[in-house]
């Protein structure tokens, strides 16, 4: 369990990290070049380490259902959305935002049995959970939005 929590805690830094390159390249090249030059070199990387580390199994596919592997035209709304959202409402809120859509919809997938998952029991402290994140996003944007001025913070007068 500790492996998996590590795991998870390291690709929402990288995620977090992504977003924030993705941005800068965009300021430079357009949303499709971006969203190329990503998961294209993503391509070649994962390509490069898959042959590296297993071989002539990489190509391996046995009983993966077709429409699985369809998964890659996924990431180009990923990537294309993620970056436009960061452009929109700056990093912090737009990861957030995909945060809180991440974790609906895997409630709603495995409540649901969606896409091949063991169906998971839906239960309202699940739902709960959801909601206390979506709030504590809802009052960082909103804290974050008021601005005192000098007179206000008892600095003037």
């Amino acid at each position: 369990m500790i492996t998996g929590l590590l795991l998870a805690l390291l690709a929402g830094s990288l995620v977090s990290l992504q977003n924030i390159f993705n941005n800068k390249v965009n300021v430079h090249v357009g949303s499709w070049t971006t969203t190329t030059l990503v998961l294209g070199l993503g391509f070649a990387a994962s390509f490069t380490l898959g042959l590296v580390f297993e071989g002539s199994a990489m190509f391996a596919l046995h009983h993966l259902k077709l429409w699985f592997c369809f998964s890659g035209l996924i990431g180009v709304g990923v990537v294309t959305c993620m970056v436009q959202g960061i452009n929109r409402l700056g990093p912090t809120f737009a990861v957030s935002i995909s945060m809180c859509a991440q974790l609906g919809f895997a409630l709603l997938f495995d409540s649901m049995g969606w896409l091949g998952l063991e169906k998971v029991d839906f239960t309202f402290k699940q739902l709960i959970g959801v909601l206390v994140v979506v709030g504590g996003i809802i009052v960082f944007k909103v804290g974050g939005r008021e601005k005192r001025t000098a007179n206000e913070q008892g600095l003037v007068g």
